[in-house]
């Protein structure tokens, strides 16, 4: 499973599985400081922050190039660009820190921090367990343009088995549309890639007419009829973005939007030749 869906919102079960593990420091800090007197959800809600803040400069810094001199994109962390270690490493330090100012406040923020790290530890490596156990593609009957069927492990053998980036877009989606032109990019620069645009229930002729509107020119365009893709592979929501190896193990997935760091970062995964 790739994406929990709340009413509208659809979130990744990584970040579920982060807000989780915050609400268990939560209340686990609540009950170890209730005797206490000590401002323990402030201090953990500071230390998140640190914690998201830190990861988000430290991941800007690192694809700088990508990013250029746009501060509405060092902001927008809808594209799920963060770098966990310094992160946690910010986290460790300032907490440190009030553990070193209030001596109220160590035990509870001691148990509480390690609460929602076991928590997110434990979950993590369970939903990793999980997804090993279904990391290739998913199996269903796509269709070329020309109306030819196929398949994705298929069409990754009789490609050359190079890695494979799998991404599920429809025409209404906004975001899917805005990263159309960014895949193209790719698909162009990096030939060593099979990029796969799967569309998710929509006619030959509404596809057509989006990408001669758009005025883009990519390969391995396929129509997922019953978007069967998205739902073997656990997502409910577009634009996602699978990402296999050349074995066709599934190594790592995106939900929303890809910004050009983010997809960098994944291609990352492959270990191709530098830029």
């Amino acid at each position: 499973m790739l994406s929990l869906t709340l009413g509208p919102l659809a979130i990744s079960v990584g970040q579920a599985l982060i807000a989780l593990a915050f609400l268990v420091a939560l209340v686990v800090g609540k009950l170890t400081a209730r005797r206490r007197e000590v401002a323990i959800g402030d201090a953990l809600i500071n230390l998140a922050l640190v914690g998201v803040v830190t990861a988000r400069i430290a991941f800007v810094g690192h694809y700088f190039s990508s990013y250029g001199l746009d501060p509405l994109a060092w902001l927008d962390i809808r594209d799920g660009g963060f770098e966990i270690i310094a992160g946690l490493l910010a986290m460790g330090v300032y907490g440190g820190y009030l553990a070193w100012r209030s001596a109220a406040l160590r035990r509870p923020l001691f148990v509480a921090t390690f609460a929602g790290l076991l928590t997110w530890g434990l979950s993590g490596g369970a939903l990793s367990l999980i997804e090993n156990q279904a990391s290739r593609p998913p199996q269903a009957t796509l269709y070329t343009l020309n109306d030819e069927a196929t398949d994705l492990a298929r069409l990754q053998q009789e490609t050359g088995n190079r890695p494979m980036v799998v991404n599920l877009w429809a025409t209404w989606c906004p975001p899917c549309r805005k990263e159309m032109p960014l895949l193209e990019e790719m698909q162009k620069k990096h030939t060593d890639v099979l990029f796969v645009l799967v569309n998710q229930g929509e006619t030959r002729p509404t596809i057509h007419d989006f990408l001669n509107h758009m005025q883009l020119d990519l390969e391995h365009v396929l129509l997922d009829r019953q978007g069967e893709i998205g739902q073997q592979a656990g997502s409910a929501a577009l634009p996602t973005t699978l990402f296999y190896d050349a074995s066709g193990k599934l190594v790592d997935s995106h939900l929303g939007e890809l910004s050009r760091a983010t997809l960098r970062r994944a291609l990352k995964r492959f270990d191709l030749p530098a830029e």
